[in-house]
C-alpha cells in the first residue's frame, strides 16, 4: 500500500530566499522614481529647510537637527514599507509568493534587508549633509549618528511592515501614521524634556522606541564617548525592531479580504 508523502514544508528562514526577496523588492524599487525621492531625497530637503529655517538662531539647530536625523527616516520607511507591502497583497503577488516554498519569515526578512539597504544610503545622505553642509555641531562621532539614524530607519521599517496587516487600503495604511508615529513624535522629547512632562505622559513615552532614539542621537551630540546610556539606547531601539518584524510575520496575511 502505497502513500503519498507530504509536501515538505518550508524552513522558517532561508538565506537564499530572502536575498532573493530582497533583490526582488529592490528591482521594484529601481522603477519607481517617485519612491526612491521620497526615500533619499525628501529627508535631505527636509533637513536642509530645518536648517535655514533657524538661520539666525544655529544653536536652535544643533539641538533638534540631530533628533531629526532619526525621526525623518523613521516616518519615511515607515509610510514606504506599509503602503509597498500592502500593494502586494492587494495586487495578489504576496498570494502568489507564499504559494511558492516561500515563509513568512523569509518575505518578512527580504523586505527589512531590502530597504534597510536603501535607509544605509537614506542616513549616509542626511548625516554626511546635516555635519558637513549644513554644520551640525556634534560633540561625538558623526559615525555613531548614521548609527543611530540606521536603526531608526529599521524600525521604521518594522512598524510598516506590521502595521500594513491591518489595513485594507493603501488609505488605510497611511491613516495609521496618526496612531502609530504621531504619538511618539509628540512625547518623544523633541519638544520638551520628558521629564518634564505629565508623570503620566513620561511614563508613556518611557514605553516608546522613538524616545530612546532621539536620547541615543542626543548622546552623541553631547559626549564625545559612547556612553552606558547611548548603548542601552541602540539596544532598546534595535530590540524593538526585532520584535516588531517577528510580530509583522507572524500576523501577515496573504491577501485583503
Amino acid at each position: 500500500m502505497s502513500t503519498t508523502a507530504p509536501a515538505p514544508t518550508p524552513q522558517p528562514l532561508s538565506p537564499a530566499r530572502t536575498l532573493a526577496t530582497a533583490a526582488r523588492v529592490l528591482r521594484q524599487l529601481r522603477h519607481d522614481p517617485r519612491t526612491i525621492a521620497l526615500l533619499l531625497i525628501v529627508p535631505v530637503l527636509m533637513i536642509t529647510l530645518l536648517r535655514y529655517v533657524f538661520d539666525g538662531s544655529p544653536q536652535t539647530f544643533d539641538a533638534i537637527g540631530a533628533s531629526l536625523l532619526g525621526i525623518f527616516p523613521l516616518i519615511t520607511m515607515f509610510l514606504v514599507t506599509s503602503i509597498a507591502t500592502l500593494r502586494e497583497r492587494t495586487s495578489g503577488t504576496l498570494e502568489r509568493l507564499l504559494a511558492m516554498p516561500l515563509g513568512k519569515g523569509d518575505l518578512i526578512a527580504g523586505y527589512a534587508l531590502a530597504f534597510g539597504t536603501v535607509a544605509v544610503v537614506q542616513s549616509l545622505l542626511a548625516t554626511a549633509l546635516s555635519v558637513w553642509v549644513l554644520g551640525l555641531d556634534v560633540i561625538g562621532s558623526p559615525w555613531l549618528l548614521l548609527l543611530v539614524a540606521l536603526l531608526d530607519a529599521l524600525l521604521g521599517t518594522a512598524l510598516g511592515l506590521f502595521v500594513s496587516a491591518f489595513a485594507a487600503s493603501e488609505f488605510q495604511a497611511v491613516q495609521f501614521m496618526p496612531a502609530v508615529i504621531f504619538p511618539q513624535l509628540l512625547l518623544c522629547g523633541l519638544f520638551t524634556p520628558r521629564d518634564q512632562m505629565h508623570p503620566v505622559l513620561e511614563a508613556i513615552s518611557n514605553v516608546m522606541p522613538m524616545s530612546y532614539a532621539v536620547d541615543g542621537m542626543n548622546e552623541v551630540l553631547t559626549h564625545t564617548d559612547i556612553t552606558a546610556d547611548f548603548f542601552r539606547d541602540i539596544v532598546i531601539v534595535a530590540g524593538c525592531a526585532l520584535l516588531v518584524l517577528c510580530l509583522g510575520a507572524a500576523t501577515l496575511r496573504r491577501r485583503t479580504t
